[in-house]
């Protein structure tokens, strides 16, 4: 499995405080070895992103993912009221 950031979520990526960027590296390298550990509370997100599935990245911060073949291609970033407002 490889991850992959779409250039919808690397704009949007850049401008996140160094601290958020970090701790999704961090929840990212966890997700490819576990997808399914609890910190990340993955779960499908049909209704606003159709095919996607969300992690969480901090509290408030998540990161919405579809899969493609063996690729997770991540595709949003941002807090849950930016992404579900």
């Amino acid at each position: 499995m490889q991850a992959v950031l779409h250039r919808t979520f690397l704009k949007p990526f850049d401008r996140l405080p160094k601290n958020i960027r970090t701790k999704f590296v961090e929840r990212k390298n966890l997700f490819l070895v576990d997808p399914h550990h609890p910190l990340l509370n993955n779960h499908p997100v049909e209704k606003r992103f159709p095919g996607c599935r969300s992690i969480n990245v901090t509290g408030d911060y998540r990161a919405i993912f579809k899969q493609e073949g063996p690729d997770i291609i991540f595709v949003k970033i941002g807090t849950h009221s930016e992404l579900y407002s």
